[in-house]
């Protein structure tokens, strides 16, 4: 089975050349933007594959032959991209499947979404696909976005919309616009996303499919959904146990109420079920729930950065130089179901022992306002050798005056690559602060401008790591 989804899905990630049907001149055109994406990234030596465009009206473009008929192709397309209207797209589908092309990207919209005409559409296109062993995305989807092999058919141009940079995190949407919003705001956060598929109406690959080929993809650490509906719940959960046991799942899902699952019908043509058999089902497989964007993602950037070393129970450790953001964060401890560890008795003498004595030995520790880095470096080796600690959030306020950056970037990069311990650092500030931010991600520390937020991450760590212990003892 590994090597069947393997195969399937390889086209539509790494293909050896793709045909772009609906290609066109026309500056701003959906089929126009797509084929500038691969040309961009062919020019840069990013896309190593062929470009075939295909219309019936043009010759060349940009210097590209157009071929007039997807039975002109040659024989290397291993991948098919439409965009051209939807009652045009069944016989194209049967082109296709002459043609002997195994996996299509169908961009059209006004398909299911728009009712019974549109549905009976779908289904003639899915015979035609089941019928010739064809993989589908889509349709009514932006399509597929990969860094590292340069496949890019979201059809908003680059002038309007940053692609981010490569990283382990897997990104796949129901819905195109918020896919696309979130790569362009991913490319502005600095997360890395390795691979993107927006599948629209999931007339064929469905979550399930996808599950089950990152679970094989060695470039994935963690994997991560924008679901409005699930057709085949029996299928979603075996996937979900499968890749769950290896890589951490989470998933923001949608039309939780009355007026969000009637959104999502005349969306994707979702059936958005009752949110609370998704809470069960989410549950039972491992899948981590998102409550929102901003949680998703804050969840994907401590999984890619520190999967390797979940913590082994629920105690968190606080290091802090503002009282105050100590504070809000043992009450994230608490609100996210966490606990706040009690300091060994060594710890607390090998602090007090070293901190001049108006800094706070406890939990939180404060190291105050006048700290410097060497003070934070004490904090951190103490309770990176506490037995009673088993993740460390660390407050970092870099305004304070006598706080040395790069030293204090430098201590955190060592303990998160020596300890065992997952290190997540919260830096609140503005301009300045998020430069250092940034700094620090670059160098494997996760993050976060809030308290809550970083203590929320850490939940997403502990909950995924008792469910593996719980799916290890079973």
């Amino acid at each position: 089975m590994a090597e069947r989804i393997v195969e399937e899905m390889r086209p539509f990630f790494d293909p050896k050349a793709v045909a772009i049907i609906g290609a066109t001149n026309k500056k701003g055109k959906v089929g126009n933007v797509i084929f500038e994406n691969f040309r961009m990234n062919k020019e840069r030596g990013i896309f190593k594959g062929n470009i075939y465009p295909v219309n019936p009206k043009l010759d060349e473009i940009e210097g590209y032959k157009v071929y007039h008929s997807v039975k002109e192709l040659p024989d290397d397309t291993d991948l098919a991209v439409i965009s051209i209207p939807a009652p045009f797209v069944p016989q194209t589908m049967r082109d296709i499947a002459e043609k002997g092309i195994k996996a299509v990207i169908i961009i059209t919209g006004g398909f299911g979404e728009l009712g019974e005409e549109g549905k009976k559409l779908e289904r003639e296109i899915y015979e035609i696909a089941k019928a010739n062993g064809i993989r589908v995305i889509g349709p009514n989807c932006v399509g597929v976005y990969v860094p590292d092999t340069g496949v890019d058919t979201v059809f908003l141009p680059e002038e309007k919309m940053d692609r981010p940079k490569s990283g382990p995190i897997a990104f796949v949407s129901q819905s195109g616009a918020f896919a696309a919003a979130m790569l362009d705001w991913a490319a502005m956060a600095g997360i890395g996303i390795g691979k993107m598929v927006s599948y629209g109406n999931k007339l064929d690959v469905d979550d399930a499919d996808l599950m089950d080929y990152f679970l094989h993809d060695d470039e994935i650490n963690v994997v991560t959904f924008y679901i409005e509906g699930v057709k085949d719940g029996r299928k979603f959960m075996e996937a979900a146990k499968r890749i769950t046991k290896v890589k951490p799942v989470i998933a923001l899902k949608s039309g939780r109420t009355e007026y969000g699952a009637k959104a999502a019908s005349s969306h994707t043509g979702s059936l958005a079920g009752a949110d609370a058999i998704y809470d069960a089902v989410f549950k039972q497989t491992g899948i981590i729930r998102a409550e929102d964007f901003e949680h998703m993602f804050d969840l994907a950037k401590a999984f890619a950065a520190l999967k390797h070393k979940l913590p082994k129970g629920d105690r968190i450790g606080i290091i802090t130089d503002g009282g105050g953001a100590g504070v809000m964060a043992s009450d994230a401890v608490a609100k996210f179901g966490l606990k706040m560890a009690e300091l060994s008795e060594e710890t607390k003498k090998f602090l007090k022992e070293r901190f001049p004595p108006h800094a706070v030995v406890g939990n939180p520790t404060d190291v105050v306002g006048d700290t410097d880095a060497e003070r934070y470096r004490l904090a951190i080796e103490a309770f990176t050798k506490d037995p009673n600690v088993d993740a460390i959030l660390v407050i970092v306020l870099f305004q304070v005056p006598l706080l040395e950056e790069d030293k204090i970037i430098d201590i955190l990069a060592e303990y998160q690559k020596k300890s065992d311990k997952p290190i997540v650092a919260v830096a609140m500030g503005g301009r300045k602060t998020d430069r250092y931010a940034r700094m620090l991600e670059e160098r494997g520390v996760p993050v976060y401008p809030t308290p809550e937020r970083g203590v929320r991450a850490l939940a997403g760590l502990v909950r995924y790591a008792e469910y593996l212990r719980k799916v290890e003892g079973e």
